[in-house]
């Protein structure tokens, strides 16, 4: 009876990392959409900026150069502190870092609405934000995953499409199977969130912002916090 909870728990576990994962990437893919009609950057996308950085160096682009430097600092820097978040002995609030990221979109908003933020500043916001909502969901079930690095989204779901096909095991076929499932749904709930922006940034203008910081204070009020967990297994295990 105990064995049966457990699995039951552990199911339901992992169909709201499932929910979380897909509901993240569409706000990292608004967000990544907003950046690149805004001011022509990913505030998401490092492996391009990567590219776009390497490029400007080269063709001593200095503006280029100095946006995408901050814009991939601020990303790293936000995930390095989304972690040492979920690191955290001390931390009781498993949802802070949805009140981090919507906070700052919030105050941002509000700010934009009576000054002009510039760019170099608001690339570091925004990019420091996606940083830090990239380690709220790490893996569904014992598939790993990166909510908005769609490269690596697109090459595990090829990979365990064709493990898959290649498997006779019932048992591997069907997590397979699975893992290509959930990394099909966060892809679209990547490219469901940059198929919205264009729709919303000519009407709602300075207000784009406030659609997801709104539904990631909602999600964080009314999610069961026990119903996923932030520690990744290594801190897991020393615990």
């Amino acid at each position: 009876m105990v064995l049966e909870t457990e699995i039951a728990a552990s199911s339901d576990q992992i169909r709201m990392q499932e929910k979380l994962a897909i509901f993240l990437a569409f706000i990292a893919g608004y967000l990544d959409a907003f950046g690149l009609l805004k001011w022509k950057i990913y505030v998401s996308f490092m492996s391009g900026n990567t590219t776009q950085l390497g490029v400007a160096f080269s063709d001593g682009k200095l503006a280029i150069i100095c946006t995408t430097f901050t814009v991939i600092g601020c990303f790293v820097l936000g995930i390095y502190i989304g972690t040492c978040l979920s690191l955290w002995k001390n931390c009781k609030i498993q949802t802070l870092p949805f009140y981090i990221v919507s906070g700052i979109l919030i105050i941002y908003t509000a700010v934009s609405l009576y000054h002009n933020i510039s760019t170099i500043l608001s690339i570091a916001i925004i990019g420091f934000s996606t940083g830090v909502m990239n380690t709220i969901v790490t893996s569904v079930g014992n598939q790993q995953i990166n909510t908005d690095f769609v490269t690596g989204t697109l090459n595990s779901l090829a990979r365990n499409t064709a493990m898959l096909n290649m498997s006779h095991d019932e048992t591997n076929r069907k997590q397979y199977k699975l893992n290509a499932i959930h990394l099909l749904l966060l892809w679209t709930g990547f490219l469901s969130g940059a198929f919205t922006v264009p729709f919303l940034l000519p009407s709602l203008g300075n207000w784009t912002l406030s659609l997801p910081a709104v539904l990631l204070l909602i999600c964080a009020l009314f999610m069961p916090s026990t119903d996923f967990n932030l520690k990744t297994k290594s801190y897991a295990a020393e615990k």
